[in-house]
């Protein structure tokens, strides 16, 4: 007989399935719980978290706090005070609305929470296991609502194993924390991690808070953008295009209060920054928009951070435009102002002036075919104006300080790179368009790329460095401090002693700054803070992208920053220098990103070439 095999899930089981999109990581929960903060009217938060959010996940406020009904309620499944009816999902103000949250991290956790109401005496204390309510109880707790969460995912040991470092965790953490701060400048919001205080964020200015959570090198890099519409309002700040970085680090959407993500919005700001930026690098922005709740969807996705406009075509264009008016207002790109050009006014003459006809006294004693006497030049204008032969002389560099192009040339050796042929380096050898080093050898043309071949050179000396755990530093006569976002100075304390091989000499002086008392002894740049900030923005670049070993990542961020660049005039020792390092090498045809160093063009290519 056959029988029926469709049949209800458990609770405790359909509640660890909804957990699986909601819950992701411990940032997951972090964002799930600060929300729940902002909703309850809290104008102070404290997040505590120990282990990356592991081991101990707490958040505590003093917002309205909670009945002991609404205490149990607020662990079940769709159980949620933001809508009633379906047509509310369509005018939503608040954070959290789905009734998903609470109830997912109960299922894979250990959960208390204690929480009061002003007006009342006594409040609630829950304690909960995978879904299961193992006691509740009054209790004596300051207004408001604390909520612990313990032993993520102790109940689901697989997802706990897919979790990455503490380190990598604690950064995912910290940016959920600054997208829920960056929107509520005007709530107190405290973050410790393992004790020690992260965070201590007083109410504030919206710039205030951005310089707050990362650095004071935000100071003199942000632009102003504001414009309101019968469309959408748009506020906030984008950063000048000098200062942008070839990671996403400080990109933030916020529509109504709420962060999204949103690639098409993304594209808007990119074209507002065309032809102002490098290649592969981006600005940062903290753009706020506001719209009706009519107009946005904000139910497409279990983590509410992907968003639907009714009209994102035209938000598009508003945005674009009104980013391209805010650089241009700062004088960012240049612009005509037509309404100061036609209101443009000279001087008038002065009454009472004689005019007088301009006039030239010549030289009597010139003569043009005298050519073995120095010949002197006397024009005066109105008698007024004299020749100064010093003032027009400094704009022109004397000959002798050009370099010269003409370089001798030199020749090389066979691609086969033998030692034998190493030593065989003649006198052809010359550098086209400051970019390439070309050379004859016996089966045709060498031509190689000098800044990939500078850069395979430095990304295997500094490897050979980092695994024999030496290096040479010289020290800074005047030190230079830099300042990071706590996110990123979470890295630097994790590759400080690596760093410290290579050269630098770095120590932490406060929470996110540092001071650098030394520099690799090869080190080439008297800004130091700004190409230590280029390779750390290299090393996070490759950590997002190429998951690379710790030490071929901050060799190849080094290598890339610390090699010369296309442009450089190379002398003939230099090319040659650089021509034995790179065949010393042991891949000296392909740069540490894979691309080609070394071309060749044979002989009977360029036969045919003439054919």
């Amino acid at each position: 007989m056959i029988t029926d095999i469709i049949k209800i899930l458990p609770d405790s089981v359909a509640n660890q399935i909804a957990a699986g999109e909601v819950i992701q990581r411990p940032a997951s929960a972090v964002k799930e719980l600060l929300e729940n903060a902002i909703d309850s009217g809290a104008s102070a938060i404290k997040l505590i978290i120990k282990d990356a959010g592991k081991t101990l996940i707490q958040v505590i406020d003093n917002g309205c706090g909670m009945s002991e009904t609404d205490a149990r309620m607020c662990f079940e499944r769709h159980a949620t005070s933001k809508i009633q009816k379906a047509n509310d999902l369509f005018a939503i103000q608040t954070m959290g609305f789905r009734g998903e949250a609470l109830a997912s991290i109960a299922a894979i956790s250990q959960v208390e929470i204690k929480t009061k109401r002003i007006e009342d005496e006594l409040g609630s204390s829950i304690e909960i296991e995978g879904s299961e309510v193992k006691s509740q109880n009054a209790d004596n707790c300051p207004n408001g609502t604390s909520i612990a969460v313990k032993n993520l995912f102790f109940n689901v040991p697989a997802r706990r194993n897919f979790l990455k470092s503490n380190t990598a965790e604690t950064r995912h953490i910290i940016e959920e924390f600054n997208r829920i701060a960056l929107v509520n400048p005007q709530i107190s919001f405290s973050m410790f991690h393992n004790n020690k205080q992260v965070f201590q964020l007083y109410p504030s200015t919206l710039k205030q808070r951005i310089i707050a959570l990362f650095g004071n090198m935000y100071k003199q890099r942000l632009v102003p953008v504001e414009q309101k519409s019968d469309i959408v309002n748009i506020s906030g700040f984008i950063g000048k295009p000098e200062f942008a970085k070839k990671t996403r680090g400080e990109q933030y959407f916020f529509a109504n209060n709420r962060f999204i993500k949103h690639p098409y919005l993304n594209h808007s700001v990119n074209g507002a920054f065309k032809e102002l930026l490098p290649a592969d690098t981006y600005p940062a922005y903290f753009l706020y928009l506001e719209v009706d709740p009519k107009m946005i969807d904000v139910n497409i996705h279990p983590t509410k951070t992907e968003v639907n406009f009714l009209d994102d075509k035209l938000i598009y264009s508003i945005l674009r435009a009104t980013l391209k008016q805010s650089l241009g207002k700062f004088s960012i790109t240049p612009t005509i102002d037509f309404d100061i050009e036609r209101s443009m006014k000279f001087p008038d003459f002065p009454k009472n002036k004689v005019v007088k006809d301009p006039s030239i006294i010549p030289n009597p004693d010139y003569n043009p075919f005298e050519t073995g006497k120095k010949q002197t030049y006397d024009l005066t204008i109105d008698n007024r104006q004299k020749s100064n032969k010093d003032n027009w002389e400094k704009l022109f560099i004397p000959d002798e300080k050009i370099p010269d192009k003409n370089i001798n040339e030199q020749k090389l050796i066979e691609p086969d790179w033998e030692q034998k042929e190493l030593e065989q380096i003649t006198e052809k050898i010359f550098q086209i368009h400051n970019r390439y080093i070309l050379t004859n050898i016996k089966s045709g043309l060498m031509i190689i790329n000098q800044q990939r071949a500078h850069e395979r050179i430095l990304y295997e000396r500094y490897l050979n460095m980092l695994n024999d755990r030496k290096g040479i530093s010289q020290q800074e006569l005047f030190p230079q401090s830099i300042s990071f976002s706590q996110g990123d100075a979470e890295i630097i304390d994790e590759i400080k002693d690596d760093l410290q091989i290579l050269g630098f000499n770095i120590n932490k002086l406060g929470k996110n700054t540092f001071v650098i008392n030394g520099t690799p002894a090869d080190f080439p740049e008297k800004n130091i803070s700004h190409v230590l900030e280029k390779i750390f923005e290299n090393y996070k670049n490759n950590l997002l992208n190429l998951n690379l070993d710790k030490k071929i990542n901050l060799a190849r961020s080094m290598a890339s920053n610390m090699s010369i660049r296309s442009g450089k005039v190379l002398m003939k020792e230099e090319m040659k220098a650089l021509v034995d390092e790179l065949f010393a090498c042991k891949v000296p045809d392909v740069s540490p990103g894979g691309k080609p160093i070394i071309q060749i063009i044979s002989v009977e290519d360029l036969d045919k070439g003439f054919q």
